[in-house]
């Protein structure tokens, strides 16, 4: 269902109940990986997600790790910073 280096990959699947009464299989939400930063990125107008992954991590599907070490959990907020810390990717 996700693609492989995906937080989501092994996350693991739950049932919930809607208000209707209705049961969906939902996903579950991973627990952040405490990570060591290792520096920070000034980021420039315009610059992607992305491609700052790719520089530091080696791999663009990976920006989800530069959310986590920012306490983002979505990129739209990482991407309103200037300042972006730069965590060690475990590699």
């Amino acid at each position: 269902m996700f693609f492989t280096g995906s937080r989501y990959a092994a996350a693991g699947t739950c049932q919930a109940t809607l208000a209707d009464g209705t049961v969906v299989t939902v996903t579950r939400i991973p627990l952040p990986v405490p990570r060591p930063v290792l520096g920070w990125h000034r980021r420039t107008e315009g610059e992607r997600l992305d491609l700052i992954a790719y520089h530091y991590l080696k791999d663009p599907a990976q920006a989800w790790i530069l959310c986590e070490a920012n306490d983002c959990l979505v990129p739209d907020a990482l991407a309103a910073r200037e300042l972006i810390a730069i965590p060690d990717a475990g590699r």
